[in-house]
Order: structure tokens, then C-alpha cells, then sequence
């Protein structure tokens, strides 16, 4: 299986224009699980620079299960800090 990181992703692009704006807060990179999404196709894999509003949208989307988050960042004036995957003991 080839990284997500990889590929050519559908959405924003990685120097795209939302990822600058004041607002922009996340970045998200996901796969489509089920058809008839607003997010694409089944399998498709999406980046989204998102601001608080629409991150907590796509939360819910995941936990719906129409969407995997495959990589979740902070975006501060522009710049991706990516999280820390936590430890389960």
C-alpha cells in the first residue's frame, strides 16, 4: 500500500491558497468509505485545510463512518504541525 503522503490527493493541494487563509486551523488527509459522500467516491483520498467549523464536521463524518482520517495536523499562519499519535498502554 502506497503512503498517503505519495500521492496525488484530491482536494486541496498541499500549497494551496486555504491553507494560508486566518482562519485555517487543521489540515486533514482522509479516505471516502462509503458512496454518496459529499467528500467524493468510495476510496478517494482527500486533503482539507479546514477551519474549526468545518474540522468538527469532518469529525463527525468520521465517526459516521462515511470517512478515515489517515493524517491530522494543526496548520498555524500556514505552517503544518502534525499530531502526535497517542501510546496506548
Amino acid at each position: 500500500m502506497q503512503d498517503i503522503s505519495a500521492k496525488e490527493l484530491k482536494g486541496h493541494d498541499i500549497l494551496a491558497v486555504e491553507r494560508f487563509l486566518d482562519g485555517t486551523r487543521h489540515m486533514v488527509e482522509f479516505v471516502v468509505q462509503k458512496k454518496g459522500t459529499a467528500y467524493g467516491p468510495f476510496g478517494e483520498e482527500v486533503r482539507l485545510f479546514l477551519d474549526e467549523a468545518g474540522y468538527q464536521q469532518v469529525l463527525i463524518s468520521q465517526k459516521q463512518g462515511e470517512i478515515r482520517i489517515k493524517r491530522d495536523a494543526h496548520v498555524i499562519e500556514g505552517h503544518i504541525l502534525l499530531k502526535k499519535k497517542r501510546r496506548r498502554h
